[in-house]
């Protein structure tokens, strides 16, 4: 996702890219972007308007030099991990490594040396000593994203790592020290998790030291035409188009749009939009029909289903797909599911057609 600038703060990321000169140039005057001259190191940047999202970029700068955990909660695409690295890169461990990896989107076979390393020969295929994760982000920021897809006897060793702060290898004899700083994240109902026994308490206590959500778009709505402007901009550079903007009737429809995808599905459909652009500002058109049918959802109009609700939810699924080319883990994140999820559902799906 795309970088936000607050407007309590202006930071900056390394390496300098021209898009970034551009934003902070064109924006430097406006209300909503403030030059912090008072951290001349700092280098990330957010982008809003909306009060909740100053007030929780205000919490980042008391709490970003701590050790404690952080645990971010909030639907997908909401930005989570963008949210991760502002705290990273606003904290005394921005010139240390950023480690994130994806809790869903491994097995659960490789997850655990992904995580703590191995040793050469501790299990077939391991031919040489492997670092992991934690051992990479010795001194730094380590993400721990959709936390809640992790298996709960792999959140029983985590607990360990955070008690005692140190981490075993696979296949080793030796514990290694470590200092890193944990932040987790989820979209699910972590509360839920626990009491369905899917997920340890006593592991959500050690990482839910200082807890963050983050809004949903549909509650943060006056950011949209922020953000909407500002991925126009970007797909301008990169997509080498010369649109100048939004007409108003675009902007009421992106505003009345249920936004289930967050901002993410925001800059997809500003992507598209871009590319389909015809004049010089896109219309409600340009939007597409898809998303006013969706806008007027939540008006009130009724829609009956002409299929099973099976075969609707492969349509969404392929679409989705489709969408995100085939990328599984944005698929994943529009549909609200995780990447396990996904992937069940389409070997479900391959199974019944070899079957066939």
């Amino acid at each position: 996702m795309s970088p936000y600038l607050s407007s309590s703060s202006h930071f900056i990321v390394k390496p300098l890219t021209i898009e970034m000169i551009d934003i902070i140039s064109s924006q430097l005057f406006d209300r909503s972007f403030v030059l912090d001259r008072s951290k001349p190191k700092a280098r990330f940047a957010m982008i809003t308007e909306n009060g909740e999202m100053k007030r929780l970029l205000q919490q980042v700068q008391e709490i970003a030099h701590s050790q404690a955990s952080i645990f971010i909660q909030g639907e997908s695409g909401t930005g989570k991990e963008l949210f991760a690295r502002y705290i990273h890169n606003y904290s005394n461990r921005r010139d240390r490594l950023f480690v994130a990896i994806n809790c869903s989107a491994l097995p659960e076979t490789l997850l655990e040396s992904e995580l703590f390393g191995h040793e050469k020969g501790s299990f077939t295929g391991a031919i040489t000593r492997k670092k992991g994760k934690f051992e990479l982000a010795n001194h730094g920021t380590m993400l721990l994203d959709e936390i809640s897809e992790m298996n709960i006897q792999l959140q029983a060793k985590l607990l360990r790592v955070l008690q005692e702060r140190e981490i075993d290898r696979i296949g080793g004899t030796t514990p290694i020290p470590v200092d890193v700083r944990i932040i987790a994240t989820t979209n699910t109902d972590i509360e839920k998790q626990i009491r369905d026994g899917k997920f340890r308490e006593d592991l959500y206590y050690r990482l839910n030291v200082i807890p963050f959500h983050l809004p949903p778009l549909k509650d943060r709505r006056d950011d949209i035409p922020l953000l909407a402007r500002h991925f126009v901009e970007k797909y301008n550079r990169l997509d080498k188009r010369n649109v100048k903007g939004l007409t108003e009737s675009a902007i009421e429809v992106l505003m009345r749009m249920p936004w289930r995808g967050n901002v993410r599905e925001l800059e997809n459909v500003i992507e598209r939009a871009v590319l389909m652009c015809s004049g010089d500002f896109i219309n409600e058109e340009d939007i597409g029909s898809r998303e006013k049918m969706r806008a007027v959802e939540t008006t009130g109009s009724t829609f009956v289903p002409s299929v099973s609700l099976k075969e609707m939810e492969r349509k969404v699924i392929f679409h989705a797909l489709d969408q995100t080319n085939g990328n599984r883990t944005r698929a994943a994140d529009i549909l609200g599911i995780s990447v396990r999820t996904l992937r069940n559902k389409l070997n479900e799906y391959r199974e019944k057609m070899e079957a066939q």
